[in-house]
């Protein structure tokens, strides 16, 4: 799934990377847990969370994730912003919640786990 894809099923708002949209991702993860992040998501190209720290985005980084995507309506930090323009990331912002945005997610064929379908 295209980036810009993403962004439509979610109805989403470019915060940085508007250049980036065109990226393919194939795989994404919900967590407002870090720690969950590092230990058990392998191969993901989208985070999804409501967590809005700096941490957010360095885990992302580690991960080698190319797009963040902060849901309920969270607003990531001028910082973050920067962080994740170093970075080559894409940060997106959308109303919806954590539950909804991963089943839109998946219904439209991005999976997790790393599997491809």
């Amino acid at each position: 799934m295209k980036i810009s894809t993403l962004k439509e099923v979610l109805e989403a708002k470019i915060v940085c990377g508007e250049d980036m949209l065109d990226r393919e991702v194939f795989s994404a993860c919900g967590s407002d847990m870090m720690s969950d992040v590092l230990a058990y998501v392998k191969d993901q190209a989208v985070l999804l969370t409501g967590l809005v720290n700096s941490q957010v985005i360095r885990t992302a980084e580690m991960m080698d994730m190319v797009c963040i995507v902060f849901v309920r309506s969270k607003q990531p930090t001028p910082e973050m912003i920067e962080l994740a323009r170093e970075s080559g990331m894409v940060v997106l912002t959308t109303d919806m919640r954590l539950y909804e945005a991963c089943g839109k997610l998946y219904i439209n064929g991005l999976v997790g786990n790393g599997r491809q379908s």
